[in-house]
């Protein structure tokens, strides 16, 4: 039974309005950051869980469900083991576009309704971005075809913004052993990697987690560390369920239609479980923040360290994407944004020098 859409309360409405008109459409450019937020307001600690979804473009019930068409039925989870390759990746390397209070996911078609966030990958990213917008956009990653949004909440050095410099490694992997089961992202995906109201415990034992916050000789951090060595970058890894469900490309909570893989008991292998059976890519952001020094003021758009979260949203250029998959991930290797892995110089790249299928 599907979950319908519960009526916007009016305090809610009346805030993302006054928010809106408050912001201004100046104050989503990159230069405009004169109004940083607080971490510490109403946007802080949002329930993105809670929040009622709103008719939108690729919603039009506004019930929340976004059903793939077509759906992807009768798949069994792969638990072979095929010959071992010592990776099954590539990069998506995407700059920083802007910062605004808009989340396309969770607050779609509510601009200002959002904390801080910073936006890369496709340059039109906003409030009301829908499948058939991104796809017509632009984008500030390396390969031409990748037009998907990235985004996660804003860093502050007290009330400046700290935007990561050039190109951010976004990685996709394989998530499963069977990396030749790994499928291409169906157009339209789109999900939520953690969460903004999770506690210091949850963000340490979420299954994204890779390294925490790093800097320097210091490592595994849930909050931030209190100093980082001069000239150093705060950074941080966080990876992404890949398991579909196959039904749905967004989900009223924004994630129960993912899942991430599990481990077949009496082996090490990662399948992906029975009722998110189709195995994708595993997406890990690689951020690189440039502060460093004392610490004590950093902070993220919505509060601690531990609340760091990040959304996707698939407008991939489907034969670009399926290439890069079927070369790198199937293919056993380790590419960079052009599908070349140069200790395989043998089997050649996907894309050309401008980063385009030939």
């Amino acid at each position: 039974m599907r979950i319908r859409s519960r009526t916007l309360s009016a305090p809610l409405v009346s805030a993302a309005f006054a928010v809106t008109a408050a912001a201004g459409l100046g104050a989503s450019a990159l230069t405009a950051q004169a109004t940083p937020d607080s971490g510490a307001g109403a946007h802080a600690g949002m329930n993105h869980a809670a929040v009622a979804p709103l008719a939108t473009g690729d919603d039009p019930d506004g019930d929340g469900y976004i059903p793939a068409v077509p759906q992807v039925t009768g798949v069994t989870p792969s638990d072979r083991e095929p010959a071992p390759r010592y990776f099954h990746e590539f990069q998506a390397n995407c700059a920083v576009t802007r910062t605004a209070p808009d989340d396309p996911i969770v607050f779609a078609g509510r601009p200002g309704a959002s904390h801080d966030h910073t936006f890369m990958g496709n340059t039109t990213t906003n409030a009301f971005s829908t499948t058939s917008s991104l796809s017509a956009g632009g984008t500030a990653c390396n390969a031409v075809g990748d037009l998907s949004g990235y985004w996660m909440p804003t860093l502050y050095n007290g009330n400046q913004a700290v935007l990561p410099t050039g190109p951010q490694v976004i990685y996709y992997k394989a998530g499963v052993t069977d990396y030749t089961s790994v499928r291409p992202f169906p157009k339209g995906l789109r999900f939520l990697v953690g969460s903004p109201t999770q506690t210091a415990a949850e963000f340490r034992a979420h299954k994204g987690w890779v390294e925490g916050w790093e800097c320097g000789d210091s490592f595994k951090n849930v909050e931030f560390p209190a100093n980082c060595p001069a000239g150093t970058q705060l950074n941080i890894r966080f990876q992404a369920p890949s398991c579909w469900d196959g039904k749905y490309l967004d989900t009223p909570d924004h994630k129960a239609h993912m899942a991430y893989p599990t481990v077949k008991a009496g082996t090490n292998n990662n399948v992906c479980p029975a009722d998110h059976p189709v195995a994708l890519p595993m997406v890990e952001f690689k951020m690189a923040f440039p502060v460093s020094g004392n610490m004590s003021q950093v902070r993220l758009s919505s509060g601690a360290g531990h609340t760091f979260h990040y959304d996707f949203f698939n407008a991939w250029d489907d034969r670009t994407l399926n290439a890069l998959v079927e070369h790198c991930v199937k293919g056993g290797l380790q590419c960079n944004a052009r599908g070349y892995d140069e200790t395989h110089p043998e089997a050649g790249a996907v894309l050309g020098p401008d980063y385009r299928l030939p």
